[in-house]
């Protein structure tokens, strides 16, 4: 293989061409219009332009994909993991081209690519596999006696499903027949396709998933397993390898039956067998079934890089090559422990909000394997994907592996996209996970106290210590309180993400405060916070009878400002107008009163949490 085109995008883009480059193989990036300025295409050795930032357009677009195989001559396509990784046609299309395709086999995809046939061929192959029902009989009544044969509560689940959409729980019977309408309605619309069905539900279930790889030569291995139990809304958040609890007796059954799934088809190159175990008493053999088979590279792959030492897209192209697996069963050996943790452009204290925006500021860490498709200037879009990077820690234990974790997670700085490392950074330090008592469950248990929203009494007291030395140089020397007689009063009255505190200035603290051309930010233990003294303005509002202070609620520009200070205006009244994802937003007051100290006027930039008015209640 003398080249390869990377079809996808971002971080996984990035991981192929490091391997490529290392093996010595000319590297070929393709990118929409939104990414023209990503590493991932600098580092390339030749990048292609295909098109608009919608995906259908530019990454989805097979032919424009292939015409840019051609024009560059590349000897190979690989597709990542998404997009078209799990596309038949499309793997053929290359095939046809007389192109090397670095993934699974089309007949291998479309026989795991239909959650029903899939299972129905694994039960031939004798693989476990979850109770319910698989028949062709779509009837409501048939699927309601099957519902009540197996027993609630059960899953309808789209056959065409994936990504968590086209799956419903049902507890009771009289719920069926309204949660199958749903589940149909949404089936259709996201793959065109209203087939389900039925399985029985687990109450404490782990999602357990095998690596395999095959080769062209019949010969098919496994590189151990992963948890990927910590789950959003049925997204994996964190995978961890080897799975907790799981002893060499259950490894064994389960990795075995990975590999039978995988000869089942004939499979080649990389892929992963995901199984659902009920937990309740323990990981045991006959509690473990198989779910579904993905026919790529996952993105939780580092983490078998890290316990087996192997490189996969390395194992990818050789495979693709025509060469044998680099090693036999006996040689892969596991080694410690693995944890990946995946940085979102989210914000979990608003309902895990997507974020887009630029990355004025990012401070990813330097202790672990960080794989990122952006770097600080970098913008995340509404486009695509919103991960900002994958961490990965290991090390010779759980504990050990995990404690990095939490120290690398707590490191990371993002602004003014928000992000989970908070979130991730709390996880990781989170008893019942670092006991390992997780299940699929977990974080809809623990996810109201895994979330910060308001800084507590530590990050309001780091606040005022990095605001006294700003505005003083040391703080000890300011004037803050001063008194005659006795000892100074070092509290300090200031804003923390667009609300008033008050704050105690302290020799004790070391505050990690960045300052930006809009805003100072404290960052502490993955969370960002905006600080600053409060204006004039905006103490005389606090003081009076309501709050006052106007912030925007995103970055965005200005287009409007409709008052002048010392207007009064009625409560609804449109103060200014910020323009922000092409969307325009008035900000109305929030009750009659006087408009006081403006902050900003038209064409000006604003970030988010940015104070702009105030608007004072007048007096009764």
């Amino acid at each position: 293989m003398e080249s390869l085109l990377i079809a996808n995008r971002g971080e996984i883009a990035r991981r192929i061409i490091r391997t490529a480059k290392a093996a010595g193989i000319r590297t070929i990036a393709v990118y929409s219009e939104a990414d023209a300025g990503l590493p991932f295409v600098r580092e390339a050795d030749e990048a292609v332009a295909i098109g608009p930032p919608p995906a259908r357009e530019s990454y989805l677009s097979e032919a424009r994909i292939l015409e840019a195989a051609r024009k560059t001559g590349a000897a190979a396509i690989h597709p990542g993991y998404g997009f078209l990784s799990e596309n038949a046609e499309f793997a053929e299309a290359v095939e046809k081209a007389g192109i090397l395709w670095v993934g699974a086999p089309p007949a291998a995809i479309r026989a795991m690519g239909l959650k029903d046939a899939a299972k129905e061929l694994m039960q031939a192959a004798g693989v476990p596999v979850t109770p319910g029902y698989l028949g062709p009989d779509q009837s409501e009544a048939r699927l309601a006696a099957e519902a009540d044969a197996t027993g609630y509560p059960v899953l309808i689940k789209a056959v065409a499903g994936g990504g968590g959409k086209g799956m419903r729980r049902v507890d009771r019977r009289e719920d069926f027949s309204e949660l199958l309408v749903s589940c149909r309605r949404e089936a259709a619309a996201s793959f065109g396709d209203d087939r389900v069905l039925i399985e029985r539900y687990i109450a404490n279930p782990r999602h357990i998933e095998v690596q395999v790889f095959a080769d062209q030569h019949g010969n098919c291995v496994h590189l151990f397993e992963r948890d990927c139990s910590l789950q959003r809304r049925h997204q994996k958040v964190m995978e961890e390898a080897p799975a907790p609890g799981l002893d060499a007796v259950t490894r064994a059954a389960i990795c075995d039956a990975a590999v039978r799934a995988a000869k089942a088809v004939n499979y080649v190159g990389a892929g992963t067998i995901e199984f659902i175990a009920d937990a309740s008493q323990g990981l045991h053999p006959d509690r473990i079934w198989f779910m579904e088979m993905n026919t790529r590279l996952q993105v939780e792959h580092p983490v078998t890089e890290a316990i087996t030492g192997e490189d996969l897209v390395l194992w990818q192209l050789k495979v693709a090559s025509g060469e044998p697996l680099p090693k036999s069963q006996d040689e892969i050996v596991m080694s410690g422990w693995a944890f990946e943790a995946r940085l979102y452009a989210e914000n979990p204290g608003a309902g895990y909000l997507p974020s887009i925006g630029r990355l004025e500021h990012l401070k990813l860490p330097r202790t672990v394997r960080v794989d990122s498709g952006v770097v600080e200037g970098d913008e995340i879009t509404a486009f695509y994907d919103p991960m900002i990077a994958k961490i990965i820690a290991h090390g010779p234990n759980r504990e050990t592996a995990l404690s990095k974790l939490a120290v690398a997670c707590a490191e990371i700085e993002v602004w003014p996209v928000r992000s989970n490392a908070g979130l991730l950074a709390r996880i990781a330090i989170e008893p019942d996970f670092r006991a390992a008592r997780i299940d699929t469950g977990f974080l809809d248990r623990h996810g109201e106290s895994l979330v910060t929203r308001e800084p507590d009494e530590s990050v309001i007291d780091r606040a005022a210590t990095a605001l006294s030395k700003a505005a003083h140089g040391d703080p000890w020397s300011a004037l803050t309180g001063f008194r005659i007689a006795g000892p100074g009063d070092s509290r300090v009255r200031l804003r923390i993400d667009g609300h008033l505190h008050w704050g105690r200035a302290r020799a004790d603290l070391e505050a990690n405060a960045v300052e930006m051309d809009e805003a100072t930010v404290l960052f502490d233990a993955g969370n960002a916070w905006p600080i600053g003294l409060p204006h004039a303005g905006e103490i005389e509002a606090n003081h009076g009878a309501g709050d006052g202070a106007i912030l925007s609620p995103m970055p965005g520009l200005v287009i409007s400002v409709d008052v002048a200070e010392g207007d009064r205006v009625t409560k609804g009244d449109r103060l200014l107008t910020v323009e922000a994802m092409k969307m325009e937003h008035a900000l109305r007051a929030p009750f009659d009163g006087i408009v006081g100290k403006l902050q900003v006027s038209s064409s000006v930039r604003v970030s988010e949490n940015q104070l702009v008015v105030t608007v004072i209640k007048e007096q009764e």
